[in-house]
């Protein structure tokens, strides 16, 4: 797995609004997927943003590993995974979180208004690429 920091052509490939299916533990240590919006921060960190009632948040307060696929829009051979850790899970007041994550993948602030939502922080540990995002 090549190591941190991102490549510039990876990150700009995290960086776009991609198709992305998250990876989590549940509590009997199987994995669970489920696709995802995520948005690659300016400090290298994943912003995820989860309903408050969903069971993937309460695997990640229990084990804080992290798994996020991201498919190159229109060449799902081309695709980064990422892996790391939740370093912080924080309630999204207002809503901020989420509407930028629903601006980045449709422009429009998110629908949705009457639901908390929490934003969860995944710092990178290692990733790898396929396709035109695969290191030789």
């Amino acid at each position: 797995m090549p190591n941190l920091p991102l490549p510039d052509d990876v990150a700009a490939l995290l960086a776009r609004p991609n198709p992305a299916v998250m990876a989590t533990i549940h509590p009997d240590g199987h994995p669970v997927t489920v696709a995802t919006w995520y948005l690659l921060e300016d400090d290298g960190r994943i912003l995820l943003n989860l309903d408050a009632g969903r069971a993937r948040l309460k695997h990640l307060r229990k084990d804080p590993h992290v798994a996020l696929t991201a498919l190159a829009e229109g060449n799902w051979y081309t695709h980064v995974s990422v892996q790391g850790r939740v370093v912080e899970i924080r309630d999204d007041v207002d809503l901020v979180d989420i509407d930028r994550l629903s601006r980045h993948y449709g422009g429009e602030p998110y629908a949705v208004r009457d639901r908390p939502r929490v934003s969860v922080l995944v710092e990178l540990d290692r990733w790898h690429g396929w396709g035109a995002a695969k290191q030789d």
